[in-house]
């Protein structure tokens, strides 16, 4: 499993209105359905009300990338665009020791 932590961070509220629309728009629904798609959930940090955590979990790499790939991509970045929103990723990989 890779999980991808995507913190949006922007200007007067638009990070929250940018998940409010990925959400409202059925982006968020299309990701949710795609294979290998495990997780893709936002948050809202009570301390700083400029910025959204998204966890966005996959199955293995080839999912993200077939992820990456899609037209949805491309209605994202839009998205991204409209709020000016800025972005700081960090990646985990699962780790399963098998001796």
């Amino acid at each position: 499993m890779i999980t991808v932590n995507i913190y949006y961070t922007g200007k007067d509220g638009s990070a929250r209105l940018f998940a409010e629309e990925m959400t409202s728009s059925g982006v968020v629904d299309r990701v949710r359905a795609e294979e290998g798609n495990v997780k893709y959930e936002y948050f809202f940090a009570k301390d700083d009300p400029e910025t959204v955590l998204l966890i966005d979990r996959w199955t293995d790499q080839a999912a993200i990338d077939a992820h990456h790939k899609s037209d949805m991509m491309q209605d994202i970045a839009k998205l991204r665009k409209k709020y000016g929103l800025k972005m700081r990723v960090e990646r985990f990989t699962d780790y399963i020791d098998e001796k």
